[in-house]
């Protein structure tokens, strides 16, 4: 840092709550914790079926705990364990002190040593391993914590986890408002040509070459016979509310909610999801004759051609 009398002293300051910030490193946060269960089958099935691991290793009498559930056994739940000690809490409030208020978890890293089996019952020490100095982020400025904790069954290490956060003083930079962009349609090899179609205003759709069943969205072949060839029919843009939600939330800059989305059944007997428009949200109705539109939208990428569906003149 740089600057006058009042930059030296403000550095002074940083200096001095580092030191005591690094009188914390090494010091317990937990000793001799026992973990709330054993290890046990139902939490391994609940894990696996959470996570869908089909392992064997994790079945049957010779079955063994999933490594990655190493932490999951020494969670205290509500209630805490016994043998937490103030160090983290001390160490957490001396940093809230000092304007770093805010936390956001950065780094956990396990080491496996050896496997945890049914009936096993876990012990753990945790240990304050660092504090780093200060640090600058795009987030704020803090220090980044990692603590240590070893897991034991018996005298036997079984693994080590690390963790480690930053707990920080939020940035006070003006945050840029969220630009209005709307969100492009993902466009591949399949349905490229439905794209293309809107680009010039037609409405096109798949025509099986083999059975001659219209289908929308694309597809690279027929769901009603498997046939893979197909050509393109340009349809009316003729069709009715077959379905519809309203829009309220999320709110997105590039929309003006609340706004209705319809599925569309065109005259040809395909449907889409598009926007309806030409009545207010609250005014769609299942069976409103509809026609297509195509509207073109601006934004930094450039013009977006999107096909909507407005409510036929006469109905709105």
């Amino acid at each position: 840092m740089s600057g006058g009398p009042d930059a030296r002293f403000v550095e002074k300051e940083y200096d001095e709550l580092c030191v005591r910030l690094k009188e914390y490193e090494g010091r317990a946060a937990a000793v001799a914790c026992v973990g709330k269960d054993p290890v046990n089958v139902p939490m391994i099935r609940h894990w696996c079926e959470a996570m869908g691991d089909t392992n064997p290793a994790y079945e049957g009498p010779d079955a063994v705990a999933p490594p990655t559930m190493l932490q999951a056994w020494t969670m205290g739940g509500l209630s805490g364990h016994e043998g937490r000690t103030p160090a983290f809490d001390e160490l957490m409030t001396l940093l809230d002190d000092e304007g770093c208020v805010s936390v956001v978890a950065t780094d956990s890293e396990q080491e496996y040593l050896r496997p945890l089996r049914p009936g096993d019952e876990v012990r753990f020490d945790t240990v304050i391993e660092s504090v780093s100095e200060r640090k600058t982020t795009k987030l704020g400025t803090g220090y980044f914590i990692t603590t240590r904790m070893d897991v034991r069954v018996g005298t036997e290490l079984a693994g080590t986890h690390r963790f480690r956060i930053l707990k920080y003083a939020p940035s006070r930079r003006k945050q840029r408002p969220p630009r209005a962009r709307r969100p492009r349609p993902v466009v591949n090899r399949d349905n490229a040509g439905f794209w293309e179609g809107v680009e010039r205003h037609r409405l096109l759709i798949q025509r099986c070459a083999g059975c001659g069943t219209p289908r929308h969205p694309w597809l690279p072949g027929c769901n009603t016979c498997g046939c893979p060839d197909w050509d393109t029919v340009e349809a009316s843009g003729e069709g009715t509310v077959h379905s519809y939600v309203v829009m309220h939330h999320p709110p997105f800059p590039a929309f003006d909610p609340p706004y209705a989305v319809g599925l569309i059944e065109l005259a040809e007997g395909v449907r889409m999801i598009s926007n309806v428009v030409g009545v207010p949200y609250d005014k769609v109705r299942i069976g409103l004759p509809v026609r297509v539109e195509f509207r073109t939208y601006e934004d930094e990428e450039g013009a977006l051609v999107l096909p909507v569906f407005r409510v036929t003149e006469g109905e709105a």
